[in-house]
């Protein structure tokens, strides 16, 4: 009885025990499931944030062109484009602010235009009629536009550099980061949480526009928000209020196109305008708001003092400067010939070698905010000749026209160098300074100040720069924005240091959430996050992924396409016997250092090249499925790779040199740019090649370049997308 006791028992526990076990693979499972999932999300998003950094030190290359075009333009054509002129060498408008207020009054609005009509000062009843306007796809007439912009420059005029607000008892102050031209996040979020009002204050913290669609419509809403109720409505100023970035991400072409006939006059009133926002805001005397960061050099009270109007972009050293430096770098060259007549003697031999040990020691003292490029571009970065503790980047090697650095101390500036004595800095570029730091600057968990390596300007400020700088102003929080992060903020530095992004999908659909804060008299951050979507709401998460992903690698391996001739000569250094095979190692190593973005090469390799039966990597197979559009006829080496490489770059020009806007050059001006640009980028190229090159972009051959021409000529198709479009 007792054995017939024991064997139910067992007979019993028996299937538990096997669902136990069940339940226990399928856990471990799901969790690897989930593990695998999540490292592609990972490396996705690391694919996207290196590629878009690089894209910003691909801005910053130029931006160094664009003043080597203004030098040069004038002498190679006659005259300079108007546009460019304006935009990079601001001139004082002659005409009083009364007189342009007429100007824009005088502007006619025809019966036939069915938009909002604005009326100064503006009521509720007009920003409503905007949020209907914007949401039924209507556009605002340049007449109210300029208008619109006119006021608020009159207002921000008034405006100090750094904003105090207070809370009052159980007010809350909502803060909104990066909107990116993205109108439906922020109707989103005004559908959330509310309208800005009295009872219900903002601040939004920079870059409301570029890359996104609709940013005339998000900067038209929230300065007619910031008009209607300039106590309740706070803008601070973004590193994207800048229009030489405004060049490169958008905004610059979509005002021009939305507003052909007033589009010139729109954009020289809101460079005005974007030097004259607010640069930080303090909420209670505790809590700091700024767009990108700090530096071991933020002082608020100076940043109180600077005239932010002249910052017109944080890309550029003040003129000023810049002829400081050259004086004392005409100086330190005249007086170099005199001194190594007195060096060469025997005599003075000993010096020499002192003396040049002391240079090298400062140069290694005189550290600068320069970096090494990750982009696709050569180096290049923002930088000034300032005394500081951050660490010295690796310099690129001299110019050969410039002296050695053992005769004469050179800093780094723009992909040239400017030797000079150490000067004491002008108060311009110390202004510059605090303001480049604000707007570019992100924050690292290393401790100390050092070079911003992935933007190339700025820098990484870290727990300890942060603790400084709240304990020298009596502060507790820092909010910053100027990060995408994936769930739409970001806590950091022991929680001092809060990122808030509000564009949700930036990368691709799905790809983040946008987040807000709501801050009460506590001061204690409540997160709100959302995300517009439509197409990947009824995905899965895996399918979310796959979407991310796809996304990010054709973007991967179109680097690798515009970088192809640098990658072949790299893997046939190791290839020596010509098998078309190397080790993954080598070519990890070889994708790095071309490249330059900081990506798991090893992990992403399987998803970008194939391996062969003895295991190493068929290196050609990175490049099998993307091609051209229109085959290219063969030309100088590595032309056409230039070309594809700089593309975006050079539709920016060639915009600018279409002083008519018929969205046709000639290809005598294709001629005079491509030989401004390829001697920018030390590219050797004739006037024949250039000249065949023009004719081949020239398909329906009509003797100009079409810009469509040129763009679906460098443009490149992934094979993959093709065959899955036919078997769709």
């Amino acid at each position: 009885m007792g054995c017939g006791t024991s064997i139910a028992v067992e007979n019993q526990t028996r299937p538990s025990e096997t669902a136990m076990k069940a339940a226990i693979l399928i856990q471990r499972w799901y969790r690897r499931y989930v593990a695998r999932l999540e490292m592609r999300r990972r490396y996705t998003w690391n694919i996207f944030q290196s590629i878009e950094y690089a894209g910003e030190q691909d801005q910053l290359q130029l931006s160094s062109f664009f003043s080597f075009m203004l030098d040069n333009f004038t002498q190679m054509n006659g005259n300079g484009p108007d546009l460019i002129s304006h935009l990079l060498d601001s001139v004082v408008d002659p005409l009083t602010e009364e007189v342009s207020q007429l100007k824009y009054e005088q502007i006619v609005v025809p019966e036939s235009y069915s938009g909002p009509r604005l009326s100064f000062p503006l009521s509720v009843t007009d920003t409503n009629a905007l949020l209907s306007a914007f949401k039924e796809e209507q556009a605002l007439h340049g007449k109210y536009v300029l208008q619109l912009l006119y006021e608020t420059k009159k207002f921000l005029k008034q405006m100090p550099n750094v904003i105090y607000l207070s809370t009052s008892y159980a007010k809350e102050i909502t803060i909104c980061g990066d909107l990116h031209g993205r109108l439906d996040d922020l109707l989103l979020i005004f559908y959330k949480n509310g309208l800005p009002s009295a009872e219900n204050p903002y601040i939004f913290n920079g870059d409301f526009v570029d890359r996104g669609k609709k940013s005339t419509e998000i900067i038209i809403i929230l300065f007619a928000f910031l008009l209607l109720y300039p106590d309740h409505m706070h803008l601070n100023r973004g590193n994207h209020e800048d229009h030489i970035m405004n060049l490169r991400y958008g905004f610059t072409k979509e005002v021009m196109q939305k507003y052909k006939t007033h589009g010139r006059e729109i954009l020289q009133l809101l460079q005005d305008v974007f030097s004259l926002l607010p640069l930080a805001t303090v909420i209670n005397n505790k809590v700091l708001i700024v767009h990108g960061g700090i530096s071991d050099k933020t002082d608020l009270d100076f940043l109180s003092t600077v005239e932010r109007h002249k910052v017109k972009s944080a890309l550029r050293l003040p003129k000023r400067s810049i002829d400081h430096l050259n004086v004392h770098a005409c100086s330190r060259s005249s007086s170099r010939h005199s001194r190594r007549s007195r060096l060469d003697s025997p005599c003075s031999s000993g010096r020499t070698s002192r003396a040049s040990h002391r240079r090298k020691k400062h140069f290694t003292k005189q550290g600068s905010c320069s970096s090494s490029s990750s982009s696709s571009s050569s180096s290049s970065s923002v930088c000034s000749p300032r005394v500081s503790s951050r660490n010295t980047p690796r310099r690129p090697p001299p110019s050969p026209s410039l002296p050695s650095p053992t005769d004469v101390l050179q800093v780094p500036f723009l992909d040239s160098f400017v030797s000079l004595e150490p000067p004491e800095p002008p108060r311009e570029e110390l202004e510059w300074q605090q303001v480049l730091d604000i707007l570019w600057s992100d924050p690292k968990n290393q401790n100390g100040c050092s070079p911003n390596s992935f933007r190339g300007g700025g820098c990484y400020f870290g727990p300890d720069v942060t603790q400084a700088l709240l304990q020298k102003h009596g502060l507790c929080l820092l909010i910053r924005s100027h990060e995408c992060k994936q769930e739409g903020y970001e806590l950091c530095h022991d929680g001092q240091v809060i990122t808030i992004f509000s564009a949700s999908n930036y990368y691709e659909e799905g790809s983040n959430r946008g987040a807000y804060i709501k801050l009460g008299p506590e001061l204690i951050p409540r997160f709100f996050q959302y995300q517009v979507s439509r197409s990947t709401r009824k995905l899965t998460l895996h399918q979310r992924v796959c979407v991310a992903e796809g996304s990010a690698l054709r973007a991967l391996k179109e680097k690798l396409y515009a970088h192809r001739s640098e990658l072949m000569a790299a893997f046939q250094q190791y290839d020596i016997d010509n098998t078309g095979r190397i080790s993954t190692s080598e070519w990890a190593q070889v994708v790095a250092s071309v490249l330059r973005l900081d990506l798991p090469w090893r992990t992403l390799r399987p998803r970008l090249a194939r391996l062969s039966a003895d295991g190493n990597v068929e290196y050609e197979s990175c490049f099998e499925d993307i091609s051209p559009v229109e085959p290219i006829p063969p030309v100088t080496p590595n032309l056409a790779e230039t070309l594809y490489r700089y593309r975006t770059d050079l539709e920016i020009i060639f915009n600018i040199i279409d002083k008519d806007h018929s969205g046709q050059i000639s290809i005598e001006e294709f001629r005079q740019t491509w030989k401004l640009f390829s001697s920018h980028l030390g590219v050797a190229v004739n006037d024949q090649t250039i000249d065949d090159m023009a004719r081949s972009i020239d398909f329906n051959k009509d003797g100009s370049i079409d810009f469509n021409e040129f763009l679906e000529a460098f443009r490149v198709v992934h094979k993959l997308d093709v065959k899955e479009q036919q078997q769709g």
